[in-house]
């Protein structure tokens, strides 16, 4: 039998979401992925035991080691600081309210994440996979002129690529953690339902802090699968924990934080944690970051893994598509700017 197709003997402890307890962690694991391709499963399944463990208790973890040389990872960053010391009017002929798809420019309080909030305090920049696809999310980026901004394109896009291929290889380490075969995911992940998204948060000043309604982004979860974020040293990302708790999410050199979102909770049953999180820049500097919010396919339905749910077990959550799921969410989020 093929050992990519061999499941491994079920992990001693593996709950089922009504088993679980809420762990109140104080920290966020650090991971070494020197391993990821490793051709040792024994590696590659006490990696994937990390993983499982910083999924069930934390939905947070840094990952080092992960292959994607710092030039492509600054020639994004620089090209993501030239296109938002634009004018502001040539940034809104990018303007995300005029996509099908949600690409394109999203201007300074353009966006509420929390509901209970009046706009987050930062201007961004989506794209997607250049091919066309099927569902309510596919479609082909916008992008500024190359006489515009030489060059903008093919560095962000080296960079999406890269994180992009990181993100694949997470997908058989999250199968094993999750006791299935490494390549449960590969006929779900065709076609690489990844946003990426360039984000510019200015300096948060006092004045503008509305009693907390007002901050860099306000308290969430992400909707897909899982985000891989490049984060600058500026800081101001925290993650709360079942106590209520804000974690700083302390920028570490070399490393990225990896987060589950929304898609895992639902195929998991809750097993997996989607973790609330949110960004207040109180550095006095500005803060650049770069999040890849990697899903499945969007045709693929969100209905628990056989390893997540009990014969006889009521899903937690409505069974409805990944492309369904992820379009709600962003027209809920992009609602209160819609005609601004």
């Amino acid at each position: 039998m093929d050992p990519h197709l061999e499941l491994h003997t079920p992990i001693p402890g593996f709950l089922l979401a009504d088993q679980r307890t809420e762990s109140s962690f104080e920290e966020i694991p650090i991971i070494d992925f020197a391993d990821v391709a490793s051709t040792d499963r024994l590696k590659r399944r006490d990696l994937a035991d990390k993983i499982r463990d910083a999924c069930v208790n934390v939905g947070f973890f840094y990952v080092r080691n992960h292959s994607i040389p710092d030039s492509t990872i600054s020639a994004s960053v620089s090209a993501a600081g030239d296109f938002f010391a634009l004018p502001t009017d040539s940034k809104l002929e990018l303007d995300i309210h005029k996509s099908p798809n949600f690409k394109g420019y999203t201007a300074l309080l353009g966006e509420n994440t929390n509901p209970d909030g009046h706009g987050d305090l930062h201007e961004g920049f989506d794209l997607g996979w250049e091919e066309e696809g099927d569902g309510p999310m596919a479609g082909v980026n916008v992008w500024p002129e190359e006489a515009v901004l030489p060059g903008f394109r093919d560095r962000v896009l080296r960079y999406y690529q890269a994180a992009v291929k990181l993100g694949q290889s997470l997908f058989p380490l999250f199968a094993l953690a999750l006791d299935l075969p490494e390549d449960y995911f590969d006929d779900k992940t065709t076609k690489p339902a990844a946003i990426m998204r360039l984000l510019h948060y200015p300096p948060q000043e006092p004045a503008l802090d509305d009693d907390g309604r007002v901050i860099g982004i306000g308290a969430h979860t992400d909707y897909e699968c899982f985000t891989i974020l490049w984060q600058d040293a500026a800081g101001g990302l925290q993650v709360q924990n079942a106590d209520g708790k804000w974690i700083d999410a302390v920028p570490i050199p070399g490393t990225f934080v990896i987060n589950l979102g929304d898609q895992f909770a639902r195929w998991t049953n809750d097993i997996f944690k989607s973790t609330m999180h949110r960004v207040t820049n109180r550095s006095g500097q500005e803060r650049y970051s770069m999040p890849l919010f990697f899903g499945t396919d969007y045709d693929v339905l969100l209905e628990p893994l056989p390893t997540c749910i009990s014969p006889g077990q009521t899903p937690k959550y409505e069974i409805v598509t990944a492309g369904e799921y992820v379009q709600s969410r962003l027209a809920e989020t992009y609602a209160h700017s819609e005609g601004n």
